[in-house]
Protein backbone atom coordinates (compact mmCIF):
# COMPACT_ATOMS: atom_id res chain seq x y z
CA UNK A 1 0.00 0.00 0.00
CA UNK A 2 1.28 3.65 -1.25
CA UNK A 3 0.64 6.74 0.64
CA UNK A 4 0.64 9.64 -1.29
CA UNK A 5 3.10 11.83 -0.20
CA UNK A 6 2.38 15.62 0.90
CA UNK A 7 3.79 17.82 -1.74
CA UNK A 8 4.60 21.67 -1.17
CA UNK A 9 0.96 22.71 -1.53
CA UNK A 10 2.04 26.54 -2.28
CA UNK A 11 0.00 27.34 1.25
CA UNK A 12 1.73 29.11 3.86
CA UNK A 13 2.91 27.37 6.79
CA UNK A 14 0.24 27.40 9.29
CA UNK A 15 2.14 26.99 12.73
CA UNK A 16 3.88 30.13 11.73
CA UNK A 17 0.85 32.45 10.96
CA UNK A 18 -0.59 33.61 14.54
CA UNK A 19 1.54 35.45 17.53
CA UNK A 20 1.60 34.09 20.73
CA UNK A 21 -0.44 37.25 22.03
CA UNK A 22 -3.51 36.42 19.32
CA UNK A 23 -3.41 32.77 20.83
CA UNK A 24 -3.84 33.72 23.90
CA UNK A 25 -7.24 35.12 23.62
CA UNK A 26 -8.06 31.83 22.90
CA UNK A 27 -10.55 30.41 25.41
CA UNK A 28 -9.91 26.50 25.17
CA UNK A 29 -8.19 24.09 27.56
CA UNK A 30 -4.63 24.56 26.26
CA UNK A 31 -4.40 28.07 26.99
CA UNK A 32 -7.04 28.14 29.87
CA UNK A 33 -5.09 25.54 32.01
CA UNK A 34 -2.44 27.52 33.20
CA UNK A 35 -1.49 31.09 34.13
CA UNK A 36 -0.43 33.53 31.68
CA UNK A 37 3.36 33.67 32.02
CA UNK A 38 3.32 29.37 31.02
CA UNK A 39 4.04 28.17 27.61
CA UNK A 40 1.35 25.56 26.80
CA UNK A 41 2.93 22.89 24.73
CA UNK A 42 0.99 19.64 26.29
CA UNK A 43 -2.59 19.10 25.82
CA UNK A 44 -3.24 17.98 21.72
CA UNK A 45 -4.74 21.85 20.51
CA UNK A 46 -2.68 23.20 17.13
CA UNK A 47 -1.67 26.76 17.44
CA UNK A 48 -3.16 27.14 13.71
CA UNK A 49 -5.49 28.96 12.38
CA UNK A 50 -8.29 26.96 10.59
CA UNK A 51 -8.06 25.90 7.19
CA UNK A 52 -10.10 27.94 4.99
CA UNK A 53 -12.51 25.97 3.36
CA UNK A 54 -13.75 24.59 7.31
CA UNK A 55 -13.82 27.94 7.57
CA UNK A 56 -16.03 29.04 4.62
CA UNK A 57 -18.07 25.49 5.26
CA UNK A 58 -18.93 26.34 9.12
CA UNK A 59 -19.72 29.90 8.51
CA UNK A 60 -22.23 28.80 5.01
CA UNK A 61 -23.91 26.73 7.84
CA UNK A 62 -24.57 29.65 10.42
CA UNK A 63 -25.82 31.68 7.74
CA UNK A 64 -28.08 28.95 6.42
CA UNK A 65 -29.26 28.23 10.30
CA UNK A 66 -28.11 24.97 9.09
CA UNK A 67 -27.57 23.93 12.87
CA UNK A 68 -29.72 21.14 13.35
CA UNK A 69 -29.38 17.20 13.58
CA UNK A 70 -27.10 15.13 11.62
CA UNK A 71 -28.51 13.57 8.36
CA UNK A 72 -26.52 11.54 5.14
CA UNK A 73 -23.20 9.92 4.45
CA UNK A 74 -21.21 12.87 3.80
CA UNK A 75 -18.61 12.21 6.11
CA UNK A 76 -18.13 9.05 5.41
CA UNK A 77 -17.88 9.53 1.46
CA UNK A 78 -15.58 12.32 2.13
CA UNK A 79 -13.16 10.05 4.55
CA UNK A 80 -13.41 6.90 1.82
CA UNK A 81 -12.33 9.21 -0.78
CA UNK A 82 -9.72 10.57 1.54
CA UNK A 83 -8.42 7.40 2.24
CA UNK A 84 -8.08 6.32 -0.94
CA UNK A 85 -6.52 9.12 -2.33
CA UNK A 86 -3.99 9.27 0.58
CA UNK A 87 -3.29 5.61 1.55
CA UNK A 88 -4.31 3.94 -1.42
CA UNK A 89 -7.28 2.30 0.45
CA UNK A 90 -10.50 1.89 -1.38
CA UNK A 91 -11.66 -0.30 1.25
CA UNK A 92 -13.43 1.68 3.60
CA UNK A 93 -17.66 0.93 2.65
CA UNK A 94 -19.75 3.86 3.65
CA UNK A 95 -22.48 1.42 4.51
CA UNK A 96 -20.08 -0.32 7.25
CA UNK A 97 -19.68 2.91 8.81
CA UNK A 98 -21.50 5.21 11.84
CA UNK A 99 -21.17 8.71 13.03
CA UNK A 100 -20.32 8.85 16.65
CA UNK A 101 -19.91 11.78 19.04
CA UNK A 102 -16.01 11.29 19.24
CA UNK A 103 -13.60 9.05 18.52
CA UNK A 104 -13.24 7.64 22.76
CA UNK A 105 -17.01 7.61 22.85
CA UNK A 106 -16.98 5.33 19.79
CA UNK A 107 -14.37 3.36 21.04
CA UNK A 108 -16.56 3.00 23.81
CA UNK A 109 -19.13 1.99 21.92
CA UNK A 110 -17.61 -0.54 19.91
CA UNK A 111 -15.65 -2.25 23.16
CA UNK A 112 -19.60 -2.42 24.43
CA UNK A 113 -20.17 -4.39 21.33
CA UNK A 114 -17.22 -6.52 21.40
CA UNK A 115 -16.98 -7.74 25.19
CA UNK A 116 -18.98 -7.85 28.54
CA UNK A 117 -18.59 -6.49 32.57
CA UNK A 118 -15.49 -7.48 33.61
CA UNK A 119 -14.04 -8.93 30.31
CA UNK A 120 -10.38 -8.05 29.59
CA UNK A 121 -8.96 -5.03 27.61
CA UNK A 122 -5.41 -4.96 26.03
CA UNK A 123 -3.11 -1.98 25.67
CA UNK A 124 0.41 -1.02 24.15
CA UNK A 125 1.47 1.65 26.98
CA UNK A 126 2.72 4.38 27.25
CA UNK A 127 -0.25 5.25 25.44
CA UNK A 128 -2.99 7.81 25.21
CA UNK A 129 -3.83 8.48 28.75
CA UNK A 130 -7.93 8.41 28.41
CA UNK A 131 -7.54 4.46 27.57
CA UNK A 132 -6.92 3.96 31.00
CA UNK A 133 -9.49 6.57 32.42
CA UNK A 134 -12.47 5.14 29.95
CA UNK A 135 -11.63 1.75 30.40
CA UNK A 136 -12.10 1.29 34.09
CA UNK A 137 -14.82 3.66 34.13
CA UNK A 138 -16.80 0.75 32.01
CA UNK A 139 -16.23 -1.89 33.85
CA UNK A 140 -13.22 -3.85 32.18
CA UNK A 141 -10.24 -4.91 32.98
CA UNK A 142 -7.53 -3.49 31.53
CA UNK A 143 -3.84 -5.81 31.18
CA UNK A 144 -1.05 -3.88 29.84
CA UNK A 145 1.37 -5.37 26.76
CA UNK A 146 3.96 -2.83 27.35
CA UNK A 147 5.81 -1.18 24.10
CA UNK A 148 9.41 -2.89 23.25
CA UNK A 149 12.24 -0.94 24.24
CA UNK A 150 12.13 0.89 20.33
CA UNK A 151 9.23 2.09 21.08
CA UNK A 152 6.92 -0.03 18.65
CA UNK A 153 4.47 -2.86 19.88
CA UNK A 154 6.45 -6.29 20.89
CA UNK A 155 4.17 -9.22 19.42
CA UNK A 156 5.81 -11.58 21.73
CA UNK A 157 4.78 -9.95 25.03
CA UNK A 158 1.33 -9.02 22.68
CA UNK A 159 0.83 -12.68 22.13
CA UNK A 160 1.46 -13.79 25.86
CA UNK A 161 -1.02 -10.80 26.87
CA UNK A 162 -3.61 -12.38 24.50
CA UNK A 163 -3.36 -15.88 25.60
CA UNK A 164 -3.77 -14.88 29.81
CA UNK A 165 -6.54 -12.28 29.04
CA UNK A 166 -8.86 -15.79 27.38
CA UNK A 167 -7.44 -17.91 29.44
CA UNK A 168 -10.50 -17.84 31.92
CA UNK A 169 -12.91 -17.77 29.32
CA UNK A 170 -14.27 -14.42 28.80
CA UNK A 171 -13.95 -12.24 25.63
CA UNK A 172 -11.20 -10.01 25.31
CA UNK A 173 -10.54 -6.48 23.11
CA UNK A 174 -7.37 -4.90 21.78
CA UNK A 175 -7.40 -0.96 21.56
CA UNK A 176 -4.73 0.09 19.60
CA UNK A 177 -3.46 2.67 18.78
CA UNK A 178 -2.83 3.69 15.46
CA UNK A 179 -0.45 5.72 14.62
CA UNK A 180 0.52 5.62 18.50
CA UNK A 181 0.32 8.05 20.61
CA UNK A 182 2.60 9.26 22.64
CA UNK A 183 6.06 8.06 20.49
CA UNK A 184 4.25 8.66 17.07
CA UNK A 185 5.16 4.96 15.61
CA UNK A 186 3.49 4.39 12.40
CA UNK A 187 2.53 0.23 12.56
CA UNK A 188 3.77 -1.01 9.38
CA UNK A 189 1.60 -3.58 6.95
CA UNK A 190 3.51 -6.67 8.18
CA UNK A 191 3.12 -5.90 11.99
CA UNK A 192 -0.45 -4.91 11.40
CA UNK A 193 -0.73 -8.38 9.51
CA UNK A 194 0.51 -9.81 12.71
CA UNK A 195 -1.60 -8.90 15.13
CA UNK A 196 -4.54 -9.37 12.93
CA UNK A 197 -3.07 -12.99 13.31
CA UNK A 198 -2.76 -13.45 17.15
CA UNK A 199 -6.28 -11.38 17.59
CA UNK A 200 -7.95 -14.37 15.10
CA UNK A 201 -5.70 -16.69 16.96
CA UNK A 202 -6.92 -15.82 20.34
CA UNK A 203 -10.38 -14.38 19.75
CA UNK A 204 -9.79 -11.36 20.12
CA UNK A 205 -11.27 -8.16 18.67
CA UNK A 206 -9.28 -5.32 17.38
CA UNK A 207 -10.71 -1.78 18.06
CA UNK A 208 -8.01 0.94 16.04
CA UNK A 209 -8.06 4.44 17.03
CA UNK A 210 -6.70 5.71 13.98
CA UNK A 211 -7.36 9.35 15.10
CA UNK A 212 -3.85 10.39 13.80
CA UNK A 213 -3.75 8.50 10.62
CA UNK A 214 -3.85 11.83 8.42
CA UNK A 215 -0.41 13.09 10.06
CA UNK A 216 2.25 10.99 8.72
CA UNK A 217 4.96 12.66 7.94
CA UNK A 218 8.26 12.18 5.77
CA UNK A 219 8.57 9.10 3.41
CA UNK A 220 6.07 6.58 6.01
CA UNK A 221 3.28 4.80 5.14
CA UNK A 222 -0.13 5.21 6.82
CA UNK A 223 -1.48 1.24 6.51
CA UNK A 224 -5.12 1.12 7.84
CA UNK A 225 -5.54 -1.83 10.14
CA UNK A 226 -8.73 -2.70 8.36
CA UNK A 227 -7.07 -2.33 5.30
CA UNK A 228 -5.25 -5.72 6.27
CA UNK A 229 -5.26 -9.72 5.75
CA UNK A 230 -6.82 -10.89 8.63
CA UNK A 231 -8.53 -7.54 10.36
CA UNK A 232 -11.98 -8.45 8.90
CA UNK A 233 -13.74 -8.68 11.98
CA UNK A 234 -11.69 -5.46 13.28
CA UNK A 235 -13.01 -1.89 13.83
CA UNK A 236 -11.74 1.11 13.44
CA UNK A 237 -12.55 4.78 14.67
CA UNK A 238 -11.45 7.71 12.20
CA UNK A 239 -12.06 11.74 12.74
CA UNK A 240 -10.70 14.69 10.66
CA UNK A 241 -10.88 16.22 14.81
CA UNK A 242 -6.54 16.11 15.18
CA UNK A 243 -5.07 16.56 11.58
CA UNK A 244 -7.62 19.82 11.35
CA UNK A 245 -7.93 20.91 14.90
CA UNK A 246 -11.02 20.79 14.91
CA UNK A 247 -11.62 18.86 18.73
CA UNK A 248 -14.51 21.33 20.04
CA UNK A 249 -16.64 20.52 17.14
CA UNK A 250 -17.89 16.95 17.56
CA UNK A 251 -17.56 14.05 15.18
CA UNK A 252 -16.18 11.00 14.50
CA UNK A 253 -16.74 8.09 12.40
CA UNK A 254 -16.74 4.27 13.58
CA UNK A 255 -15.67 1.40 10.62
CA UNK A 256 -16.60 -2.25 10.42
CA UNK A 257 -14.66 -4.75 8.88
CA UNK A 258 -16.56 -6.86 6.47
CA UNK A 259 -17.02 -9.32 9.18
CA UNK A 260 -17.61 -6.75 11.91
CA UNK A 261 -20.62 -4.96 9.97
CA UNK A 262 -23.57 -6.71 12.14
CA UNK A 263 -21.73 -5.80 15.63
CA UNK A 264 -21.55 -2.13 14.30
CA UNK A 265 -25.23 -2.88 13.25
CA UNK A 266 -25.91 -3.47 16.96
CA UNK A 267 -24.97 -0.05 18.06
CA UNK A 268 -27.96 2.08 19.82
CA UNK A 269 -29.17 4.23 17.16
CA UNK A 270 -29.00 7.13 20.12
CA UNK A 271 -25.12 7.07 19.96
CA UNK A 272 -25.46 8.46 16.06
CA UNK A 273 -26.99 11.48 18.10
CA UNK A 274 -24.24 12.78 19.63
CA UNK A 275 -22.31 14.05 17.22
CA UNK A 276 -22.39 18.01 16.14
CA UNK A 277 -24.41 18.66 12.98
CA UNK A 278 -21.77 21.81 12.49
CA UNK A 279 -18.77 19.19 13.19
CA UNK A 280 -19.64 17.15 10.94
CA UNK A 281 -20.04 19.86 8.51
CA UNK A 282 -16.27 20.92 9.31
CA UNK A 283 -14.91 17.76 9.26
CA UNK A 284 -16.61 17.02 5.90
CA UNK A 285 -15.11 20.28 4.07
CA UNK A 286 -11.59 19.27 6.28
CA UNK A 287 -11.28 15.82 4.20
CA UNK A 288 -12.96 16.71 1.02
CA UNK A 289 -11.16 20.09 0.37
CA UNK A 290 -8.33 21.07 3.30
CA UNK A 291 -5.72 18.65 1.62
CA UNK A 292 -3.27 21.44 0.57
CA UNK A 293 -3.56 23.05 3.77
CA UNK A 294 -2.91 19.60 5.84
CA UNK A 295 -0.50 19.07 3.31
CA UNK A 296 1.32 22.64 4.69
CA UNK A 297 0.68 21.57 8.63
CA UNK A 298 2.57 18.30 7.55
CA UNK A 299 5.86 20.81 6.48
CA UNK A 300 5.65 22.49 9.25
CA UNK A 301 5.85 19.41 11.42
CA UNK A 302 9.01 18.26 9.77
CA UNK A 303 10.33 21.32 10.14
CA UNK A 304 9.39 21.51 13.64
CA UNK A 305 10.62 17.86 14.16
CA UNK A 306 14.14 18.71 13.29
CA UNK A 307 14.44 22.50 15.00
CA UNK A 308 13.72 20.23 18.34
CA UNK A 309 15.92 17.76 17.92
CA UNK A 310 18.57 20.59 16.59
CA UNK A 311 17.80 22.00 20.09
CA UNK A 312 17.66 19.52 22.42
CA UNK A 313 21.05 18.37 21.29
CA UNK A 314 22.42 21.89 21.84
CA UNK A 315 20.77 22.73 24.80
CA UNK A 316 19.65 19.64 26.99
CA UNK A 317 22.11 16.74 25.36
CA UNK A 318 21.16 14.39 28.17
CA UNK A 319 17.36 14.27 26.75
CA UNK A 320 16.79 11.52 24.38
CA UNK A 321 14.26 12.30 21.54
CA UNK A 322 13.72 9.82 18.84
CA UNK A 323 11.64 11.69 16.27
CA UNK A 324 8.68 9.64 15.09
CA UNK A 325 6.76 9.54 11.83
CA UNK A 326 3.79 10.77 13.15
CA UNK A 327 1.35 12.47 15.32
CA UNK A 328 2.40 15.95 16.27
CA UNK A 329 3.60 14.87 19.85
CA UNK A 330 7.15 14.36 20.55
CA UNK A 331 8.22 11.65 23.43
CA UNK A 332 11.11 13.01 25.83
CA UNK A 333 12.85 10.49 27.84
CA UNK A 334 14.30 12.75 30.66
CA UNK A 335 15.34 10.19 32.96
CA UNK A 336 19.06 10.82 32.56
CA UNK A 337 18.85 14.57 34.27
CA UNK A 338 17.91 13.17 37.39
CA UNK A 339 14.29 14.93 37.83
CA UNK A 340 12.53 11.86 38.88
CA UNK A 341 9.47 10.42 37.94
CA UNK A 342 7.74 13.31 36.78
CA UNK A 343 9.96 16.23 35.21
CA UNK A 344 6.86 17.67 34.06
CA UNK A 345 5.89 19.16 37.12
CA UNK A 346 9.81 20.77 37.49
CA UNK A 347 9.70 22.27 34.10
CA UNK A 348 5.99 23.47 34.76
CA UNK A 349 7.31 25.12 38.27
CA UNK A 350 10.91 26.10 37.60
CA UNK A 351 10.45 26.98 33.41
CA UNK A 352 7.08 27.88 33.23
CA UNK A 353 6.48 25.17 30.48
CA UNK A 354 3.39 23.13 30.62
CA UNK A 355 4.30 19.35 28.74
CA UNK A 356 1.91 16.55 29.50
CA UNK A 357 3.42 14.05 32.42
CA UNK A 358 4.59 10.52 31.37
CA UNK A 359 3.25 8.88 34.42
CA UNK A 360 -0.57 8.87 33.14
CA UNK A 361 0.53 7.03 29.78
CA UNK A 362 0.93 4.21 31.87
CA UNK A 363 4.42 1.00 32.19
CA UNK A 364 7.31 3.38 30.59
CA UNK A 365 5.67 6.53 31.11
CA UNK A 366 7.64 7.45 34.28
CA UNK A 367 10.60 10.15 33.66
CA UNK A 368 9.06 11.09 30.54
CA UNK A 369 7.67 14.18 28.98
CA UNK A 370 5.23 14.23 25.71
CA UNK A 371 5.80 17.86 24.52
CA UNK A 372 3.37 19.40 21.66
CA UNK A 373 5.30 20.36 18.32
CA UNK A 374 2.05 21.88 16.81
CA UNK A 375 3.20 25.48 17.69
CA UNK A 376 5.81 28.15 15.75
CA UNK A 377 9.10 27.56 15.50
CA UNK A 378 9.91 30.87 17.75
CA UNK A 379 7.74 29.52 20.89
CA UNK A 380 9.23 26.20 20.77
CA UNK A 381 12.59 27.80 20.67
CA UNK A 382 11.87 29.55 24.13
CA UNK A 383 10.28 26.58 25.74
CA UNK A 384 13.49 24.56 25.23
CA UNK A 385 15.17 27.47 25.99
CA UNK A 386 12.99 27.96 29.53
CA UNK A 387 13.76 23.96 30.25
CA UNK A 388 16.77 24.25 29.44
CA UNK A 389 17.38 27.69 32.41
CA UNK A 390 15.37 25.73 34.45
CA UNK A 391 17.89 23.02 35.64
CA UNK A 392 21.05 25.20 36.41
Amino acid sequence: MTRIPHETSGEPNPLEALTLDRLRRRTSMKWRTYPEDVLPLWVAEMDVPLAEPVVRAVTDALDLGDTGYPAGTAYAEALAAFAEKRWNWDGLAVERTAIVPDVMLGVVEMIELVTGHGDAVVVNPPVYPPFFQFVAHMDRRLVEAPLGADGRIDLGVLEETFRQAVAAGGRAAYLLCSPHNPTGAVHTAEELSAVAALADRYGVRVVADEIHAPLVVGGTDFVPYLSVPGAERGLSLMSASKAWNLAGLKAALAIAGPAAAADLARMPEEVGHGPSHVGIIAHTAALRDGGAWLDALLGGLETNRRLLADLLAEHLPAIRYRPGDATYLAWLDCRALGLGDDPADVFLHRGRVALNSGLPFGSGGAGHVRLNLAASSEVITEAVRRTAAALR
